[in-house]
């Protein structure tokens, strides 16, 4: 009902159409959300293999076993989608030129994300840290941002690469 109203309203008022070339507004693309769910996948793998210790679980063990497989699901889900984006709208020519990594760096986060998500195996989470982080430097190499590394002060206490950001 709201759409068939404000049709109408348009065809009298005849509003300006406005047009985007990307899902975002321009220029903001932040590889930090993918490195931020890998983190967080490694420090549930921790959690999750912390349990496995205490096996048999009670019933509240349980509940938090299926709660923390669902969020390291979640969040193995916002990597590939991160970098999907950061790769389908901001990454063109000129960065696969100066990169000719990314298309296959891309294709093995994808991969990874997906065998992290199915096994508690903390070397594939960690595994995937270091190919996001490769994504992070070469995404901010590619704006000409100079990059550092540093632990990040949070479990699971991981490398991140970072840009160097003058004031």
């Amino acid at each position: 009902m709201l759409y068939h109203l404000i049709e109408k309203l348009d065809r009298k008022v005849n509003f300006g159409t406005a047009a985007a070339h990307c899902d975002i507004p321009c220029k903001i693309y932040d590889p930090i959300s993918a490195q931020i769910a890998v983190l967080t996948m490694i420090r549930l793998v921790d959690l999750l293999n912390d349990l496995a210790e205490k096996m048999p679980l009670n019933l509240d063990q349980q509940a938090q076993f299926l709660r923390l497989v669902a969020q390291k699901e979640l969040h193995g889900s916002k990597v590939k989608e991160e970098i999907s984006v950061i790769w389908g709208d901001y990454i063109k020519e000129p960065q696969l030129e100066n990169y000719p990594e990314l298309h296959r760096l891309v294709h093995n986060i994808m991969m990874e994300s997906s065998k992290a998500k199915q096994s508690v195996d903390k070397e594939i989470t960690l595994s995937l840290l270091t190919k996001v982080n490769r994504f992070a430097e070469i995404f901010w190499q590619s704006k000409g941002q100079l990059t550092f590394v540093a632990q990040c002060p949070y479990p699971p206490e991981q490398p991140v690469v970072y840009p160097v950001l003058n004031s």
